[in-house]
């Protein structure tokens, strides 16, 4: 089952079914130790079952069963880690690099040892895995009748299907394992790295598992690698569907939850945000809205940033926490040239009422930085968001398809928390004809559209606002200029044609007053 997360559910809370009667039941959830999964699974692993972690190697099932058992300590649960292919040493190696002690967990490896390899430890009578997979099994639950753990880790059942052989009686020993521990009310990971099974997936295991869990490696030309997982299935649960972004950082794995807007119910009340640029603000008839998207679209430095700049920074003179992402420009040149337009941003950013963030597309998944602006809604009381530019943004997603979808949902949750959002599009090309990358125009509530365009020889800097859903607007454009130190914005281009073009005609007698009348 999958879709909407029911509100009432908390992480450990117990999930509530409706059983044949008609009654609803109670089923205990236990913690997974990553925030970012339990808000997935809507509170946790549903206790008693048994789950198939599965993911190439490399991908963190290792971490993240270390991770689940550690949760257990917390939560006074035994953990009991079994391993078929590495060695116990090398466990304690992975939880060091992330600063854990395994020293109460109880790891029991089968790695055989150097007198297997002898010729009295050959066998002629009976075939190998008839006795090895009959000897594995009785030496584990030996194990785990001594210890009596709450939560099993199996790592991994490549090492059960070789010594199974046979994918008939490799199926019922895990179904012989799913209802031992069934009968023992312990929470069980079988961490699968599918070497044994090639490119498919073992639709076999899966149909045995009350849970599946998929972790992924995607290979990028350039960059860190996007790792991410999707919740295949889980019985008689609610969860959240989809592919969601994880990166594996010392302290362990790091789950970012999709993104998904209608959970997010709006409340606010609609003010105008000012740049406080008065000539900027009237072509928005008073300014952007809150709860709105602003496209700033325009060929490569024709002012498309530091319009963007003087809205975060009026923001947070007015006491409003802003934030500038910027994925183009580094930190230290924002700041110079903001500085030299007369909007040095050193108190406020000392303040912490304007923040800059400089991001780095080919070390940053898009879940991460859309985790961080969610971190930042919630804790800070952000009230704009600028980021610069989409282009950035796009160069960290593997597809363009993806984009338009993550950036729907990111905008549609940032309007829902009344925060007024401008984005930067650099088209391509400079005076007549641009080309836009990708076009996202449809997805933004207002656009701003910046040109250059030739005048008495030299080139000048236009702007115009082209839409706006949230209420009417000039429908006049206007040349930007900067200029000692500030920003200014002229009145409207009554005498010109085609300033758009790049080549505009000068009429030489104004237009009458009412054509520039904004149309309602």
């Amino acid at each position: 089952m999958g879709g909407k997360l029911p509100p009432s559910n908390r992480p450990g809370e117990p999930d509530f079914l409706s059983s044949p009667n008609g009654l609803q039941s109670r089923e205990e959830r236990l913690l997974t130790g990553v925030e970012g999964l339990d808000d997935i699974l809507n509170g946790g692993l549903p206790k008693g079952h048994l789950y198939l972690i599965e993911g190439d190697p490399g991908t963190g099932k290792t971490t993240l069963a270390l991770q689940f058992l550690l949760k257990g300590l917390e939560e006074g649960d035994r953990g009991m880690y079994i391993t078929l292919s590495e060695s116990k040493l090398e466990l304690e190696q992975v939880a060091a690099s992330h600063g854990w002690s395994v020293d109460s967990i109880t790891i029991y490896e089968m790695i055989h040892s150097d007198e297997d390899l002898s010729a009295e430890a050959q066998y002629t009578v009976f075939h190998p895995s008839d006795v090895e997979l009959a000897d594995t099994m009785t030496s584990i639950l030996k194990q785990v009748e001594q210890i009596n753990p709450q939560r099993v880790i199996f790592d991994s059942l490549s090492e059960f299907r070789m010594l199974a052989r046979d994918p008939l009686k490799y199926r019922r020993q895990i179904l012989a394992l799913k209802r031992y521990f069934s009968g023992r009310n312990c929470t069980v990971l079988l961490l699968d790295d599918r070497t044994a099974v090639g490119t498919g997936d073992d639709l076999q295991l899966q149909s045995i598992a009350h849970g599946v869990i998929k972790m992924q490696s995607l290979e990028r030309d350039f960059g860190i690698k996007r790792r991410r997982m999707e919740v295949h299935k889980l019985r008689a649960s609610h969860f959240r569907e989809g592919f969601h972004d994880y990166t594996i950082k010392t302290g362990g794995i790091e789950i970012y939850p999709r993104l998904v807007a209608s959970e997010h119910k709006p409340g606010f009340k609609r003010t105008n945000v000012a740049s406080g640029v008065k000539e900027l603000d009237d072509l928005f008839r008073g300014g952007i809205d809150t709860g709105t998207s602003t496209l700033l679209i325009g060929p490569a430095g024709c002012g498309k940033s530091t319009i963007a700049l003087r809205y975060a920074v009026s923001s947070a003179q007015r006491g409003e926490k802003a934030i500038i992402f910027t994925f183009d420009e580094s930190l230290a040149t924002l700041i110079e040239r903001a500085r030299g337009l007369g909007m040095d941003p050193t108190e406020l950013l000392h303040s912490g009422l304007l923040e800059i963030q400089q991001i780095d597309p080919v070390e940053l998944s898009p879940g991460e930085f859309v985790s961080r602006i969610r971190r930042l809604v919630d804790e800070d009381n952000l009230r704009v968001v600028v980021i610069d530019s989409m282009n950035g943004f796009l160069n960290a997603m593997p597809h363009e398809q993806f984009l338009a979808m993550q950036l729907h949902e990111l905008l549609a949750y940032l309007g829902q928390q009344g925060i007024a959002t401008l984005l930067t599009l650099a088209q391509h090309g400079f005076i007549g004809a641009t080309n836009t990358p990708i076009d996202v125009s449809y997805l933004a509530d207002t656009v701003l559209l910046f040109r250059y365009f030739e005048r008495a020889g030299s080139i000048r800097q236009a702007l115009s606002v082209v839409k706006k859903r949230s209420g009417p607007h000039e429908h006049t454009i206007r040349e930007l200029t900067f200029r000692r130190g500030e920003i200014k914005v002229g009145p409207p281009l009554h005498e010109f044609e085609g300033v758009l073009s790049g080549i505009p005609t000068f009429t030489g007698s104004k237009v009458e007053e009412n054509s520039s009348e904004p149309r309602e």
